[in-house]
């Protein structure tokens, strides 16, 4: 019995591939920032609607209030970077890999959603002075006048509701304010848009579960998050909710043709329905850096050598250094950048409207390119944008401000009866 991994212990992979990259990319995006990017910075809600860092907390020796590097460790995120980069918080995933959908595999996969979820209510509790539990819109920019960092609580892949789907209530009790239905694989609830060529749908987008479970998030004032299902799913999610949804780490496909990226069509009518979409920054959604099957498998081989460890001494990551040269150099990959990152970007921003675009890197996920590689890296997006002809009020809401309005709306379309019920 296991989850269904794959990707996500892979994040690991992608975040030392970046670290191990043997030469820069030319785009890695503005070399400086100025005083009016950092000002427009300081004044907007900085929110990323898709943080992978609840994975790291169970990491021996791995704490969110020292300074890591990415160059150290490969996380992304953590307190002191947050303050750096300018981040006031976001939405911390409990993520949950697709495992066998049996009795068992529905057991497991409940507790291990509940510990995940016990995890960041912990960090928080331990840390009062510097992070606090947002659960409505207005909570960002109370959180931030108060010094502290939001956590807003997501959940990646509802399978820990599979065994019981009426925990939903219990979730929402404790936070959750967001959900996506499946991951990288098909699902009770709904079927996935795979990884690269969508895969032969299961249920032909949503099961009669997955229609149920979006009926009850649109109850309780849940935010229903697209990215990683099926175009099919789409399409019936924005049919079926009463309330505007959210892509909350994808990508254009109209940039590069890939399953998890979403096309311009899809990206309008989202829009048109008040939702948002919020843009990934994973290298191998953005381009094709040329990495086959064969690529992936040698890859996989490195790491899972070394256990999938943050933790690798200095000669471990030298030798990871040297091995994954020779593979690159084999297979002739190309690393995706801050300028491949940008162009999806502001193609989705010229296509869905600013007031429909936010931050959504799958950071501690496997996100990150070269120049864009961790949180500290946020001003340079800033300042693009700058650069690209926008003002602080669309800049603005890219950063953070239409995560926002879309929480407000959609809590605003609960049912107010079935909120006070779940809260008792």
């Amino acid at each position: 019995m296991k989850f269904d991994t794959t990707f996500k212990a892979g994040a690991l992979s992608a975040a030392l591939l970046l670290v191990f990259a043997a030469t820069a990319q030319a785009g890695t995006g503005p070399e400086k920032i100025s005083e009016r990017a950092r000002a427009i910075q300081a004044r907007a809600i900085n929110l990323d609607t898709h943080l992978d860092t609840p994975a790291l907390f169970s990491q021996p020796g791995w704490k969110i209030t020292d300074r890591h590097s990415f160059q150290g460790d490969g996380s992304q995120i953590d307190y002191p970077r947050m303050l750096e980069g300018g981040l006031d918080g976001g939405f911390w995933v409990i993520f949950t890999g697709q495992g066998e959908r049996d009795a068992a595999g529905n057991l497991k996969a409940r507790d291990a959603g509940l510990v995940r979820l016990s995890e960041i209510r912990e960090m928080v509790a331990a840390n009062p002075d510097k992070f606090e539990l947002a659960t409505t819109a207005d909570d960002a920019a109370r959180i931030k006048a108060a010094g502290k960092k939001s956590v807003y609580i997501s959940m990646e892949n509802a399978y820990p509701l599979e065994h019981d789907p009426s925990l939903l209530g219990f979730y929402y009790k404790q936070g959750l304010r967001m959900l996506s239905l499946a991951h990288i694989s098909h699902n009770d609830f709904a079927d996935s848009a795979g990884m690269g060529v969508a895969p032969a749908g299961e249920h032909g987008g949503l099961s009669d579960k997955g229609k149920a479970m979006i009926a009850e998030a649109n109850r309780l004032g849940i935010i229903l998050d697209q990215s990683h299902a099926s175009n099919a799913v789409f399409d019936q999610m924005l049919e079926l909710s009463r309330a505007p949804i959210i892509l909350s780490h994808s990508g254009a496909y109209d940039v590069f043709a890939h399953s998890r990226n979403i096309d311009d069509k899809r990206i309008r009518a989202l829009a048109k329905k008040g939702g948002v979409i919020q843009v990934n920054s994973l290298g191998g959604y953005l381009i094709d850096t040329g990495a086959t099957p064969e690529y992936r498998a040698e890859r996989r081989k490195v790491y899972e050598s070394f256990g999938d460890r943050h933790d690798l001494s200095d000669a471990e990551r030298e030798q990871v250094k040297a091995r994954m040269a020779e593979l690159d150099a084999k297979y002739h990959i190309r690393k995706a950048d801050f300028d491949d990152y940008m162009r999806h970007l502001l193609h989705i921003i010229k296509v869905a409207g600013w007031e429909h675009v936010g931050l959504g890197a799958d950071w501690d996920g496997g996100g990150g390119v070269d120049g864009y590689e961790d949180i500290t890296a946020l001003p340079k997006v800033v300042q693009a944008l700058l650069d690209a002809g926008y003002d602080e009020r669309q800049i603005g809401g890219i950063l953070g401000g239409n995560t926002v309005r879309l929480i407000r709306d959609v809590q605003a379309l609960a049912d107010p009866a079935a909120v006070k019920a779940a809260l008792e």
